[in-house]
């Protein structure tokens, strides 16, 4: 079975995430602006995560 466009979206959101929050770490490391962007990627990766566990609704049409 192929991977439906949720999946694939829900893992581009969570790796997005993941970048952000390593360039926020690494590049703004220890100033506001990097805690904020640090912040921002982990919320990506929260809710990647969490659409990935949510049911899907399908019609049959």
């Amino acid at each position: 079975m192929a991977k439906s466009k949720s999946t694939t979206t829900s893992w581009v959101v969570t790796g997005l995430g993941a970048a952000v929050t390593g360039v926020g770490a690494t590049v703004l490391g220890g100033t506001a602006l990097g805690a904020g962007v640090v912040g921002f990627g982990l919320a990506h990766i929260t809710l990647g995560v969490l659409d990935m566990y949510r049911p899907t609704i399908r019609k049959n049409s």
